[in-house]
């Protein structure tokens, strides 16, 4: 009898699916009894289930395991849209609202003039059309930043572009500013408010109905645009997307879009920020303005860019976007060389985004608000940031590996 050889690609996810069901079967156990006994092992205790977190925990480290067999990129889309139409249910709607989100006085934030119900906000770049904000809402989010949106739609890179590296948790990605165009967000955020019922122009501080979420919008410039005419990409997003978003941040950081860290030179950077805030203060409600800066940037770098911010009266600084540098990676470099080009984000980022909200904190003595972001999984990496002198954080890797629980856990711990 002839037998029939596999690939070990095929062997590899058959033993993986096996893990998983055997993981399934262990799960039903949780839900009919509240505790389970691993089948491989009939002498092992029964361990309890001690609150429906824990159980939504592993519920997730289940789910994630066979999403991972697939394309991030299919796989972000596909998770979206079946929260999408989940949340069409309103029942299970309430139920998922109830499920992940905690609502205490006590996580409230006042910054920027806005009110934060909580600190734990979702990067940009995970929402880039504002395609998903009752969803992220419901999980429990105290702000959403949309983006990063530029004047006309793009496609991005090419694909594959989005790559994880589950040794390090961590992700790669090279997407490159792929969005349907600012018009196009602004006009999805009108309707969403309007269907909310929230006013998009009752955003000034002497106001008490603000959105119970606040949406940032992150905003950048189309790769076919010169560096030199880049300041008018700048102000067609923010003229555009002003009645529609609570606070700004201007994208020049990211390492997927050819040139477009040249903007973080100090020159360049003051040739943008001065008029975008030279607009914003013509307004009668001016929104805060903040600035996304590199893990990238050298300690020079960073005083050039606090010295511009406290010039032109910035609002805050975001630190920090993904990083090019693939240093203490433990992804082996043949992999890393398959993957190529993009920015690392999620666990790897972690020090070094906190050595720059620190330093930004002290070297301003707290005058400058900062929004942290990199590397946080859990409470613990929230409370790190925060007591470096951030205000409010923000997951993304993180959210993608710790499941739609994340904010819920920081929230709950934090209170604690």
């Amino acid at each position: 009898m002839r037998l029939r050889r596999y690939s070990p690609f095929f062997c590899t996810r058959m033993a993986r699916i096996g893990w998983i069901t055997t993981d399934l079967f262990n799960l039903s156990s949780y839900q009919r009894y509240g505790s389970v006994q691993n089948p491989l092992h009939p002498c092992a205790k029964n361990i309890c289930v001690f609150d429906a977190l824990n159980n939504l925990v592993y519920m997730y480290t289940i789910l994630r395991n066979i999403l991972f067999l697939f394309a991030p990129e299919w796989v972000h889309y596909f998770s979206m849209n079946c929260l999408k139409w989940l949340c069409y249910i309103p029942f299970v709607k309430k139920l998922l609202a109830w499920n992940f989100t905690t609502d205490n006085k006590q996580l409230s934030r006042e910054l920027f003039g806005l009110s934060f119900k909580n600190p734990v906000g979702l990067a940009a770049g995970f929402d880039k059309n504002a395609l998903y904000l009752n969803e992220l809402e419901v999980l429990g989010f105290g702000f959403i930043e949309i983006g990063t949106v530029t004047p006309k739609p793009q496609e991005g890179n090419d694909k594959p572009r989005l790559f994880r590296l589950p040794k390090d948790k961590a992700l790669i990605n090279r997407m490159g500013f792929n969005n349907h165009g600012v018009k196009v967000v602004a006009e999805r955020l009108r309707e969403w408010h309007a269907v909310n019922n929230k006013s998009a122009n009752a955003r000034s501080p002497f106001t008490t109905h603000h959105s119970p979420l606040i949406i940032g919008g992150n905003i950048g410039k189309n790769k076919i645009t010169p560096n030199e005419e880049a300041w008018r990409d700048y102000e067609i997003c923010f003229r555009e997307l002003f009645d529609c978003v609570d606070y700004f941040v201007v994208n020049v950081s990211s390492p997927n879009t050819p040139g477009l860290r040249e903007l973080q030179e100090k020159d360049s950077l003051r040739k943008i920020l001065s008029h975008l805030q030279t607009i914003n203060r013509l307004k009668n409600f001016p929104r805060p303005l903040l600035l996304k800066i590199a893990p990238d940037l050298t300690q020079e770098q960073i005083d050039d860019v606090i010295e511009l911010a406290m010039e032109i009266k910035l609002d805050g600084l975001v630190a920090s976007n993904t990083t090019i540098s693939r240093a203490g990676l433990a992804t082996p470099d043949s992999r890393l060389s398959a993957i190529g080009a993009g920015g690392v984000s999620g666990k790897p980022l972690a020090c070094r985004a906190t050595e720059i909200v620190d330093y930004i904190y002290q070297k301003t003595n707290g005058q400058l608000p900062v929004i942290a972001s990199g590397g946080i999984f859990t409470a613990a990496d929230a409370r790190e940031k925060l007591n470096a002198g951030a205000a409010l954080v923000q997951v993304w890797t993180g959210f993608i590996y710790e499941g739609p629980g994340i904010v819920k856990r920081i929230c709950k711990e934090l209170l604690s």
